[in-house]
Formats: structure tokens, C-alpha cells, sequence
């Protein structure tokens, strides 16, 4: 099992059959095959569904769960090896961006673009001292755009956040960024 772990976020409303979920299955699979452990929010939709993939390839999967916000979820979904549970949303992010090496951004929404955010503002951060930045990857045709326009209108760096169209160009650009 590796101790190396891709943060996966998405969306929670995916569904099976509708191009996203397998989208997540794909993903969870070609991060397990490539020797990292992913970490999602836990519950259902994408998280679910790269959960599934790394899974089905034996991967070690962590979901980071937030009880007290989600009380109407049943806890981790089926596909989870080890729950961890966190009081607030903004400490589930933080306990799965540092956990992680990389983070992957799949389809999603206001939650998705929230991890997105953060990841991204980590990697700037890092880039202003010492610390090489974690590889953040953005995967699909909304992403790109929103993520040029926000590089210019709050005058960040360019190139923190790498944009792809597929999960396998996002397997790709995190094996090439820590080799």
C-alpha cells in the first residue's frame, strides 16, 4: 500500500452512467496502478467514485469526513479503508491537501471550486519560500478558463494550476511533477 496520496475532489451529485462518475473511477484506478493512495471527502458522487476505481485495483483510499455538516450521511462510503473524521469543512480540506502530494480537481461545483481554491492557494505560497509547491491539477473545459481569468483578475502566478482535458493527462502531469 503506498504512503503517497493524490487529493481527489468533485463533485457529490455524480452518478453512475452519467460520464463524470466513470470519469472518477478511472482516475481513482490509474492513481492506485501508478503507486499513490488517494484521499477524498469520503462520501458519495466522485469521491465515491474514485474511491470505486482505487478500490477495484486494491488502492488505499482514505475519505475525510465532516459528520457534524453532513449529518444526514451515513458516514464513508463502501470503498474507504480508513475514515478520517474532521469537525468543520475548512479542516477537511486542510487534513486532505497536507495529507496529499498532488491534488486533482475533477468535475464539480461551489465545493469542488472551494478545495480547488485552496489547493491553489497553498501552491502559491509555497512558490513565495522554500518549499517546492504540490502539483495541482484541474481536469475538464470549465476549469481552464475560470482558472486563466482568476490568474490575471488577482494577479497571481501563472502556471500553479495545471489544466488537462482527461484524468489520464492528470495521472500523467502528477507522476511528471514529482519525478
Amino acid at each position: 500500500m503506498s504512503d503517497r496520496f493524490v487529493a481527489v475532489f468533485g463533485a457529490s451529485a455524480s452518478m453512475p452512467g452519467d460520464g463524470h462518475y466513470e470519469e472518477g473511477v478511472r482516475c481513482g484506478r490509474l492513481l492506485t496502478e501508478a503507486g499513490f493512495g488517494v484521499v477524498t471527502g469520503g462520501y458519495s458522487g466522485l469521491m465515491a467514485a474514485v474511491s470505486e476505481g482505487a478500490s477495484s485495483v486494491g488502492g488505499r483510499v482514505i475519505g475525510v469526513t465532516v459528520p457534524l455538516d453532513f449529518p444526514d450521511r451515513p458516514g464513508a462510503n463502501e470503498w474507504v479503508t480508513e475514515e478520517i473524521q474532521t469537525n468543520s469543512i475548512t479542516e477537511r480540506i486542510h487534513e486532505m491537501t497536507q495529507m496529499s502530494i498532488a491534488s486533482i480537481a475533477l468535475h464539480g461545483s461551489l465545493g469542488t471550486l472551494t478545495e480547488l481554491a485552496v489547493a491553489w492557494n497553498l501552491a502559491y505560497v509555497a512558490d513565495l519560500g522554500a518549499v517546492p509547491p504540490k502539483p495541482v491539477i484541474a481536469v475538464g473545459p470549465r476549469w481552464g478558463p475560470m482558472i486563466d481569468d482568476l490568474t490575471t483578475r488577482v494577479d497571481t502566478l501563472p502556471g500553479l494550476v495545471t489544466c488537462v482535458a482527461t484524468v489520464d493527462e492528470a495521472v500523467d502531469a502528477v507522476i511528471d511533477a514529482i519525478a
